[in-house]
């Protein structure tokens, strides 16, 4: 993994090579391209953490946080987490160390902000990322929201 990594906001000057970020082809169906992201992250405000994965100059990735926002209000109002929201990794730069920089750059941020625990979410299944996450400390919570799995890790 190169010690280049830096996460940077999405600006006016870097919005048009957000957008034109593109995982793997057999990872679409798994995650949500950034203009859905960015759309979200507009419409969830303070609650969303969007941010762009660079390696030196080149756009390598982009991660999309959430923050401290309520799980199940019916079930348990005062059930809120935070955790990674959105990730993806550009088709070129797969298996590069990124996507485990992102994981620990979204730890940091949440322990920071005072979070005990990370959230994730995935499509199960072939092609998913689900071993990804478990290789990084993950554990099922036995959850699902919508068709996805809900994974945690203890910060």
């Amino acid at each position: 993994m190169s010690t280049s990594l830096r996460l940077e906001k999405i600006t006016p000057e870097n919005v048009d090579a957000a957008l034109d970020l593109r995982v793997h082809p057999h990872q679409e169906h798994n995650v949500a391209p950034v203009v859905r992201s960015l759309a979200e992250a507009y419409a969830f405000g303070e609650a969303a953490w969007p941010r762009l994965i660079f390696d030196g100059e080149e756009l390598v990735g982009f991660l999309m946080a959430f923050l401290d926002i309520p799980w199940n209000e019916e079930k348990d109002p005062a059930d809120r987490r935070s955790g990674l929201w959105r990730l993806n990794i550009a088709a070129a730069g797969q298996g590069k160390g990124y996507g485990r920089f992102a994981v620990e750059a979204v730890r940091d941020e949440l322990r920071r902000r005072g979070a005990r625990q990370l959230y994730v979410t995935w499509e199960p299944g072939e092609n998913g990322p689900g071993e990804f996450y478990r290789r990084l400390g993950f554990r099922t919570t036995g959850e699902v929201s919508g068709a996805q799995t809900v994974g945690v890790l203890d910060i």
